[in-house]
């Protein structure tokens, strides 16, 4: 399983670690990513996700996991959420 979130995209930086003496070696930064059953109110399900702690957040902060979905360029999804994504749009065009 790739340290990817699977919403914003977020993934693995690399920098240095610098010592006293300002030595440099490499070192990984790792995203917090959770686990997350995120719920959606058109679907009426919920969903399994694995996201950075930043993207939970930002979820929350534009109305939902419906929201977020539909404002987010598919490029930055998953495969899991991108599936959630048409479910979404095939539930608004019969609505």
């Amino acid at each position: 399983m790739s340290r990817i979130c699977e919403l914003t995209g977020k993934g693995r930086q690399v920098g240095h670690n610098v010592s006293h003496a300002n030595n440099k070696t490499k070192r990984v930064f790792l995203p917090n990513l959770q686990n997350v059953t995120l719920m959606s109110e058109k679907l009426d399900r919920s969903f399994k996700f694995r996201v950075s702690t930043h993207g939970l957040r930002s979820v929350e902060h534009v109305g939902g996991l419906d929201n977020w979905l539909l404002k987010t360029v598919d490029s930055k999804l998953s495969a899991n959420a991108l599936k959630v994504k048409r479910e979404l749009k095939k539930a608004a065009e019969a609505a």
